[in-house]
């Protein structure tokens, strides 16, 4: 059997299959993150991605039921330096786990080389191959793939209909979350901080939102160019003012925009479990979880900046590019990052981030025990 990774310049890496068999194609990226695999191939933000791991060994400590951030991956192809199938205490082996649920894998390649042609030269369209399929006939698909620039992916990782899931515990807010295919740990630290939350599909209006009686709202994270997603927008402009709002990686750039910044893709985007993030107002460094391919152009020269809204500013920022990694309006309770403050699997410097909005809800509307 035939396996390989092949880029859209021509350029080819042969290896070994590694979970699913078949042909995949899609924007080719590489993630940073030495733990969560499982989570990463899950995570609604890969869709229509091939994830190349840059940590060396993958699958060593297998795959546990709970772990994933969706009910199915959304990565279409993994690529490996060396996959393992480790089954310990009873998990579920992880190339085995791919197979099953048709993701595509490939292993025994140069990851590290993959990785500097991503860095040097941006992402690319890319296919792995693992089957009878000849290199050319591979390329050819890999050419008809439309590239992530202009597309908009929220539909196809979306739930379809409403749905609450209690607080744990006692009830101290009720949230609010656009799924433009927002990561149940999202949900899961809200809930664990007391909040119930009620999920809506991507496309919903904000009168829906709103008549849900909310006390706050999160615009969650998804995959794609928030660009594409004009009536996304539309809503998140309805919605600002209303309750408060605080958007995560692809929420802040629609909030971004909503606000009238502008989005733009970046060269190989950040994915990984070790970005810093400054804090501007603190001086604070969080090493943060990231997944992203588009990114808030900042405003000209000063952190400030001018809404319909009011006054913005510019409240984090990359310590690697520079790159806006948080918002708000000044004197109103809407914000925004583009980290991922959940991190599962970790780290957890930025998770108050999630914790202390409920906490915030629940301090300005007190509410009795559900």
């Amino acid at each position: 059997m035939s396996a390989f990774l092949v880029l859209e310049d021509g350029t080819v890496h042969r290896g070994r299959p590694y979970g699913g068999h078949g042909i995949a194609v899609g924007e080719l990226v590489f993630t940073t993150s030495m733990t969560g695999y499982q989570e990463v191939v899950t995570d609604p933000s890969f869709a229509g991605q091939l994830i190349t791991f840059t940590q060396p060994m993958i699958g060593n400590y297998g795959v546990e039921q709970d772990s994933s951030e969706a009910a199915a991956p959304a990565a279409r192809a993994v690529v490996v330096r060396e996959g393992r199938n480790s089954t310990p205490n009873g998990r579920e082996g992880f190339s085995d786990w791919l197979a099953a649920r048709g993701v595509v894998g490939l292993q025994g390649v140069d990851t590290r080389a993959i990785t500097r042609r991503l860095r040097d030269g941006g992402s690319v369209r890319a296919a792995v191959s693992t089957g009878t399929a000849s290199i050319a006939e591979v390329l050819e698909l890999v050419r008809a793939e439309p590239p992530m620039l202009g597309q908009a992916l929220a539909a196809g990782v979306s739930r379809r209909e409403p749905e609450t899931v209690a607080a744990r515990g006692k009830e101290l807010a009720h949230v609010a979350v656009l799924d433009y295919g927002v990561k149940s740990s999202i949900v899961r630290v809200m809930n664990e901080s007391g909040a119930r939350v009620t999920a809506f599909p991507w496309d919903c209006g904000a009168a829906q939102v709103l008549a849900s009686h909310p006390d706050g709202i999160v615009l969650g994270n998804g995959p794609g160019d928030p660009a594409a997603l004009r009536a996304c927008v539309d809503v998140v402009r309805d919605l600002v003012g209303t309750v408060p709002l605080l958007g995560i990686c692809l929420g802040h750039q629609l909030l971004g925009q909503a606000l009238g910044l502008e989005t733009f893709k970046l060269r190989f985007g950040h994915r990984g479990a070790n970005h810093p993030v400054l804090e501007l107002d603190t001086g604070r460094v969080l090493v943060t979880a990231q997944n992203h391919g588009f990114a808030v152009r900042p405003p000209e020269e000063r952190r400030e900046f001018e809404t319909r809204f009011g006054q913005g500013r510019v409240t984090h920022v990359s310590l690697y590019d520079g790159t806006v990694e948080g918002i708000e309006l000044t004197g109103m309770p809407v914000s925004s990052v583009q980290y991922h403050p959940e991190a599962s699997p970790g780290p957890h410097d930025a998770r108050p981030t999630l914790t202390e909005f409920v906490a915030s809800l629940a301090s300005a509307a007190p509410r009795a025990v559900a």
